[in-house]
């Protein structure tokens, strides 16, 4: 029961943040692929766990493919953009 819970809980958690992504890039009106990168790893290191945790697949190629994208979310975290500058004195 719990772990039906579980996945449902990351389902939800991982819908709910590609909802939100999505949104605030059309708010500011950020085009392109390259900024969305590093959220689409760490994306896929939340599906990539869940298969394996589903299908009994938690060997080697899961925690492989997770360090890949952790790596590679890192990696692309580079072309983020930077935070409007605000007067925090106010």
């Amino acid at each position: 029961m719990l772990d039906a819970i579980l996945s449902i809980g990351v389902v939800i958690v991982l819908i709910i943040s590609i909802y939100y992504h999505i949104k605030k890039r059309k708010e500011t009106g950020v085009t392109g692929i390259k900024s969305s990168l590093s959220p689409i790893c760490f994306s896929l290191i939340a599906i990539t766990n869940l298969f394996a945790y589903w299908f009994h697949f938690r060997g080697i190629i899961s925690w492989g493919l997770t360090i890949v994208f952790l790596i590679l979310g890192a990696y692309f975290t580079k072309y983020l953009l930077p935070p409007e500058k605000t007067d925090w004195r106010r």
